[in-house]
């Protein structure tokens, strides 16, 4: 009886995940189709829904024993379109398609870097697959591509809600070096942390610093009060975390062999 009925289960819990996986994908698309519209903080706050999707998906699959190669291929190429093909354009119609104001050429600059965020974006999913299996679950060797669209969406929303009065057609430069840096952050051999435990093994593995605990619920309140610009400085904080612990670790090694 118990062989009989365990494929019907596993069977319906596969799409558990799945589904979560698939909303974040809508979430991906609907933001590009927000974009179009004009509707700028409503595509930005589509683009975090759908990072909430992707980190929900992996832990119900793990939670519920329901991990598979195709659940895995799914969340990847969701990942591409939530996280590469939507930050992008998203950017573009909200700040880079206005630098076709100072020349033919700025706007082809401006095009061609929202088309290099997408490319290092997939770029960045296929290298991180390959990987997944040998990797140091400590760190993520360049930015990850939810957060690097959480760098770009929390810049855009902090803006397109008119509460610093500040446009995208004035932000244009800002938003070009908002997108440049995110692409070869992504593509960069930096380490961010990836809050994923300590790397010791046994049950230590999933354990995070006690500090991290203590201030989750001073950023929750800090996010209640201006949800934007906090996430937009948590977002620059983030991404300035790796390069920054990459030039200490470089300036300690050269300090050592002398």
């Amino acid at each position: 009886m118990n062989e009989l009925n365990q494929p019907k289960r596993v069977r319906g819990m596969y799409l558990l995940p799945n589904l979560f996986t698939t909303a974040g994908l809508f979430s991906g698309f609907y933001a590009i189709i927000a974009a179009s519209n004009a509707q700028f903080v409503a595509a930005a706050i589509a683009v975090f829904i759908a990072g909430l999707m992707d980190g929900v998906d992996g832990r119900v699959a793990r939670l519920t024993g329901t991990s598979s190669a195709f659940g895995v291929q799914y969340d990847s190429l969701a990942d591409l379109v939530s996280f590469g093909m939507a930050p992008a354009l998203v950017m573009y119609h909200w700040s880079l398609s206005a630098l076709q104001l100072d020349g033919q050429t700025m706007g082809r600059v401006g095009w061609a870097v929202a088309f290099l965020y997408a490319a290092c974006a997939a770029l960045r999913l296929a290298r991180f697959n390959t990987q997944a299996g040998t990797a140091d679950k400590r760190w993520f060797i360049g930015l990850a591509s939810p957060a690097a669209a959480g760098l770009m969406m929390s810049f855009v929303w902090a803006f397109a809600d008119g509460e610093l009065m500040w446009t995208g057609e004035q932000l244009r430069y800002v938003a070009l070096a908002v997108t440049l840096v995110s692409a070869l952050l992504m593509v960069s051999r930096i380490r961010f942390w990836s809050f994923k435990g300590t790397g010791a093994g046994g049950a230590r593995a999933d354990r995070v610093p006690f500090l991290l605990v203590v201030l989750v619920p001073v950023v929750i309140a800090v996010l209640v009060i201006d949800l934007p610009r906090t996430l937009c400085v948590i977002a620059v904080l983030y991404a300035l975390s790796g390069p920054v612990m990459w030039a200490m670790q470089r300036r300690g090694r050269r300090d050592a062999a002398t």
